[in-house]
């Protein structure tokens, strides 16, 4: 094992290194964001905000934001250098499972499942039935990949 980051209070629930891999970015229960120095360890920032879990977490593909889905049904967009929260986006119905940001960084797709649907930002896309609803999820540009408790990995 290389090293131990130590600092959160709750489960980690999402991590994802930065474009150029100096950073890394961890989402948790303990309702933080925090972010890393990849080859010390050093904690740089916590970034707080969030009222709930934070479920899922994303660098822009530039590297100089982040962006965390939540519990509390909002997405945030943090500048990574500062820590400094710039924009909150509410309007989801559930808590936000997946964020990313779109390959040219121009937009940040989220996913939550809802009920039956499967939700991107606050638009339907896609009724699942009970056994294919997912415990997973991830996005890139236009492709969303469900993983599912069979073992299954679906791509849309």
């Amino acid at each position: 094992m290389l090293q131990t980051l130590e600092g959160h209070s709750g489960s980690v629930m999402s991590v994802a290194f930065s474009p150029d891999g100096t950073q890394v970015v961890s989402g948790s229960s303990d309702q933080t964001v925090r972010l890393w120095d990849a080859a010390t360890g050093a904690l740089q920032q916590t970034l707080e905000g969030h009222s709930n879990w934070v479920w899922s977490v994303a660098f822009s593909p530039d590297g100089t934001q982040v962006v965390s889905g939540s519990d509390d049904q909002t997405v945030r967009l943090w500048d990574a250098a500062t820590g400094a929260l710039q924009q909150t986006l509410e309007g989801h119905s559930n808590s936000v499972m997946s964020v990313a940001f779109s390959p040219d960084g121009k937009h940040i797709p989220t996913l939550h499942v809802s009920g039956e649907w499967l939700v991107e930002g606050t638009a339907r896309y896609l009724w699942l039935p009970t056994n294919y609803r997912p415990t997973c999820e991830a996005i890139w540009g236009r492709i969303v990949i469900l993983g599912h408790s069979s073992g299954r990995l679906l791509f849309l």
